[in-house]
């Protein structure tokens, strides 16, 4: 065509043919002999959404659990362990929780003093514990972010979520193995939502753990 003369167009494409994609009854026809349209695999853990297959082939992928389609968008190895990090923090945080409201404390007076779990925070900082809590946990943050990328980049053979602690306490036989890692991301996630429930119920309602009487 003429068009192809004009310099801009070579960049801008403007009024170029363009190659046209099958319409939708080829499409149909490629996909299912064209009897309808192609089956489309459900997630069984989210029945309402389509199954995110980049999940496939880990551990807990089979339930295809990603509502929110993070993994669309970043890396499956980052994602699971940001999700076993989150769910273990959640499942300590909420057994202290209610531990703490259940009356178990440090020893010492101002431990002694702290009325709840709400309160502990804002106390633990006036009497200035949380600097080196601070400084404790940033650097486990630290050294986690090197482990992270050690093993995402293939210079260690690393898991996500693995930190080279109690594996040997792990099934030699490889579904118990699968089953017990399953166990883990499945109540981790039950805990981020457990742990928050109760943080909101108990600054809603002022109350203790469980949030009665």
């Amino acid at each position: 065509m003429w068009v192809n003369d004009i310099p801009i167009c070579h960049i801008a494409g403007c009024a170029l043919p363009r190659e046209r994609k099958a319409g939708l009854t080829a499409m149909r026809a490629q996909a299912g002999g064209g009897s309808g349209p192609p089956e489309v695999e459900m997630s069984k853990a989210v029945p309402f959404l389509v199954y995110p297959k980049v999940l496939r082939g880990w551990v807990g992928g089979e339930k295809g659990f990603d509502p929110l389609g993070v993994t669309d968008a970043l890396p499956v190895y980052l994602v699971r362990e940001a999700e076993l990090k989150h769910g273990r923090i959640c499942m300590l945080a909420t057994v202290g929780w209610i531990a703490t409201d259940l009356g178990m404390r440090f020893p010492g007076e101002k431990f002694a003093a702290i009325a709840n779990s709400v309160n502990a925070h804002d106390q633990c900082v006036k009497a200035g514990y949380m600097t080196q809590m601070l400084g404790a946990i940033g650097t486990l943050e630290l050294f986690s972010l090197w482990l992270i990328f050690e093993g995402w980049e293939g210079k260690a053979q690393r898991d996500a979520g693995d930190y080279f602690l109690g594996k040997k306490w792990m099934p030699k036989e490889p579904e118990k193995e699968k089953d017990l890692r399953m166990k883990e991301i499945e109540n981790g996630r039950l805990a981020m939502f457990a742990f928050s429930g109760i943080v909101t119920q108990a600054v809603v309602t002022g109350k203790s753990w469980p949030f009665i009487g």
